[in-house]
Protein backbone atom coordinates (compact mmCIF):
# COMPACT_ATOMS: atom_id res chain seq x y z
CA UNK A 1 0.00 0.00 0.00
CA UNK A 2 0.98 3.62 -0.53
CA UNK A 3 0.48 6.09 2.30
CA UNK A 4 0.37 9.86 2.24
CA UNK A 5 1.66 11.32 5.50
CA UNK A 6 0.74 14.90 6.30
CA UNK A 7 2.50 16.37 9.35
CA UNK A 8 0.56 19.46 10.28
CA UNK A 9 0.78 22.59 12.35
CA UNK A 10 -2.26 24.58 13.34
CA UNK A 11 -2.87 28.13 12.28
CA UNK A 12 -1.52 30.61 14.83
CA UNK A 13 -4.97 32.13 15.38
CA UNK A 14 -6.35 28.81 16.70
CA UNK A 15 -5.88 27.39 20.17
CA UNK A 16 -4.80 23.74 20.30
CA UNK A 17 -8.32 22.70 21.34
CA UNK A 18 -10.01 24.80 18.63
CA UNK A 19 -7.61 23.28 16.09
CA UNK A 20 -8.37 19.69 17.19
CA UNK A 21 -12.12 20.35 17.10
CA UNK A 22 -11.90 21.89 13.63
CA UNK A 23 -9.65 19.11 12.35
CA UNK A 24 -12.10 16.45 13.54
CA UNK A 25 -14.84 18.36 11.70
CA UNK A 26 -12.75 17.93 8.52
CA UNK A 27 -13.13 14.13 8.77
CA UNK A 28 -16.64 13.88 7.29
CA UNK A 29 -15.51 15.84 4.20
CA UNK A 30 -12.64 13.39 3.69
CA UNK A 31 -15.09 10.50 4.03
CA UNK A 32 -17.40 12.15 1.52
CA UNK A 33 -14.70 12.50 -1.17
CA UNK A 34 -12.80 9.27 -0.44
CA UNK A 35 -14.31 7.38 -3.40
CA UNK A 36 -13.48 10.22 -5.80
CA UNK A 37 -9.80 10.17 -4.81
CA UNK A 38 -9.82 6.37 -4.38
CA UNK A 39 -8.55 6.60 -0.81
CA UNK A 40 -8.84 3.40 1.19
CA UNK A 41 -8.17 4.60 4.75
CA UNK A 42 -7.87 7.93 6.58
CA UNK A 43 -6.52 8.44 10.09
CA UNK A 44 -5.97 11.58 12.17
CA UNK A 45 -3.41 11.39 15.00
CA UNK A 46 -3.65 14.40 17.31
CA UNK A 47 -0.58 15.32 19.36
CA UNK A 48 -1.13 14.73 23.07
CA UNK A 49 -0.56 17.71 25.37
CA UNK A 50 2.13 16.32 27.67
CA UNK A 51 5.56 17.54 28.84
CA UNK A 52 6.94 14.19 27.65
CA UNK A 53 6.86 15.54 24.08
CA UNK A 54 9.46 18.19 24.97
CA UNK A 55 11.58 15.62 26.84
CA UNK A 56 11.56 13.28 23.84
CA UNK A 57 12.36 16.04 21.34
CA UNK A 58 15.06 17.61 23.54
CA UNK A 59 16.75 14.25 24.13
CA UNK A 60 17.25 13.96 20.38
CA UNK A 61 17.93 17.61 19.54
CA UNK A 62 14.80 17.77 17.41
CA UNK A 63 12.97 20.79 16.03
CA UNK A 64 9.62 22.21 17.10
CA UNK A 65 6.84 19.64 17.16
CA UNK A 66 3.75 19.30 15.03
CA UNK A 67 0.11 19.38 16.09
CA UNK A 68 -0.54 15.98 14.55
CA UNK A 69 -0.39 13.79 11.50
CA UNK A 70 -2.87 12.61 8.93
CA UNK A 71 -2.40 9.35 7.09
CA UNK A 72 -4.24 8.40 3.89
CA UNK A 73 -3.82 4.98 2.26
CA UNK A 74 -4.18 3.76 -1.33
CA UNK A 75 -3.88 0.16 -2.54
CA UNK A 76 -1.08 1.04 -4.99
CA UNK A 77 0.67 3.91 -6.71
CA UNK A 78 -1.55 3.24 -9.72
CA UNK A 79 -4.69 3.71 -7.57
CA UNK A 80 -3.27 6.93 -6.13
CA UNK A 81 -2.48 8.30 -9.59
CA UNK A 82 -5.89 7.27 -10.92
CA UNK A 83 -7.53 8.79 -7.86
CA UNK A 84 -5.80 12.10 -8.46
CA UNK A 85 -6.31 12.24 -12.21
CA UNK A 86 -10.07 12.43 -12.70
CA UNK A 87 -12.25 15.53 -13.01
CA UNK A 88 -14.24 14.30 -10.00
CA UNK A 89 -11.04 14.11 -7.99
CA UNK A 90 -9.99 17.62 -8.99
CA UNK A 91 -13.15 19.01 -7.39
CA UNK A 92 -12.66 16.78 -4.32
CA UNK A 93 -9.04 17.88 -3.87
CA UNK A 94 -10.05 21.53 -4.25
CA UNK A 95 -12.71 21.12 -1.56
CA UNK A 96 -10.23 19.44 0.78
CA UNK A 97 -7.62 22.15 0.33
CA UNK A 98 -10.14 24.97 0.80
CA UNK A 99 -11.24 23.38 4.06
CA UNK A 100 -7.67 22.69 5.24
CA UNK A 101 -6.77 26.35 4.80
CA UNK A 102 -9.24 27.16 7.58
CA UNK A 103 -7.25 25.35 10.28
CA UNK A 104 -3.82 24.23 8.97
CA UNK A 105 -0.74 26.45 8.65
CA UNK A 106 0.16 25.04 5.23
CA UNK A 107 3.49 26.89 4.99
CA UNK A 108 4.71 25.25 8.22
CA UNK A 109 3.34 21.77 7.50
CA UNK A 110 4.70 19.00 5.30
CA UNK A 111 3.31 16.19 3.15
CA UNK A 112 5.02 13.17 1.57
CA UNK A 113 4.31 9.66 0.24
CA UNK A 114 5.58 6.52 1.96
CA UNK A 115 5.57 2.79 1.57
CA UNK A 116 5.24 0.83 4.82
CA UNK A 117 7.78 -1.79 5.89
CA UNK A 118 6.27 -3.44 8.97
CA UNK A 119 8.87 -4.66 11.43
CA UNK A 120 6.50 -6.05 14.09
CA UNK A 121 2.86 -5.77 15.12
CA UNK A 122 1.90 -7.07 18.55
CA UNK A 123 -1.66 -5.69 18.29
Amino acid sequence: MIKLVYVIRRRADLTPQAFRTRWLAHGPLVSEVAAAIRARRYIQSHTIDTPLNAVLADSRGMAEGYDGITEVWWDSMEELVAGMGSAESLDARRRLLDDEREFIDLARSFVFLTEEHPIFDHA
